[in-house]
């Protein structure tokens, strides 16, 4: 699967899905310091779902509308953050025809999704 992993993320998450066999864009690496408007853009450019902790993301794809191809909003606390990777593998294996045209909100209990319209 196609991933874009915004600057927020841990580079160990990033690590643990490249392991996993997903193709992951991450910005730190190819273009830091990019808006989150160049961000999305890019990744709905290239197919790819975003991966992020930055809540500003639902501001520009449910709010303003702005397009996206799928986000993954992960919401796990630094007490919990060890069970991001778990978190994200999971939501990968039971969801995946799930990801693209969904803001999906990952949490340590639940994931909710919400259909992206622009």
């Amino acid at each position: 699967m196609k991933f874009l992993a915004d600057e927020c993320c841990d580079a160990g998450l990033v690590k643990a899905l490249r392991d996993d066999g997903h193709d992951v864009f991450f910005i730190p690496e190819e273009i830091p310091g990019a808006t989150d408007k160049e961000i999305l853009l890019l990744a709905v450019t290239n197919n790819r779902i975003l991966i992020t902790e930055d809540m500003d993301f639902g501001e520009l794809v449910c709010r303003l509308k702005k397009p996206a191809y799928g986000i993954i909003l992960l919401r796990i606390g630094v007490k919990e953050r060890h069970l991001k990777w778990d978190r994200l593998k999971n939501l990968i294996a039971r969801y995946s025809d799930r990801l693209k045209g969904n803001f999906i909100v990952v949490d340590v209990q639940k994931y909710r999704f919400r259909a992206i319209t622009s």
